[in-house]
């Protein structure tokens, strides 16, 4: 991963640790509402990559912020402009030719 990518991570982890400390709920409580472990929530406070999206959502939907995530490239700038000059952007990258093929 990206050192860029790894510091975006740990920002989200710290965010939802303040978010939890803020509402002065424990790390016990909000794995046992999100339905997680409690040291996978501490992975999730850490920002580590190996854990799934839904255990982020789910501990986003205990601290009331589940919403949040409808955010994300919701205000896709480049894609509207690449929309708005109707450039053609391909489903599939094309097909490869054979060492045969001319």
């Amino acid at each position: 991963m990206l050192p860029r990518l790894r510091r975006i991570l740990e920002t989200l982890g710290e965010n939802i640790r303040l978010a939890r400390l803020r509402r002065r709920l424990s790390a016990e409580q909000v794995a046992e509402r999100a339905g997680i472990s409690r040291p996978t929530l501490a992975a999730i406070e850490r920002g580590e990559p190996g854990v799934g999206i839904g255990n982020y959502l789910e501990v986003l939907r205990v601290l009331g912020l589940d919403q949040d995530l409808l955010q994300v490239a919701k205000d896709d700038v480049l894609g509207r402009k690449l929309q708005d000059l109707e450039i053609s952007v391909r489903r599939r990258a094309p097909k490869r030719k054979k060492k045969n093929d001319v």
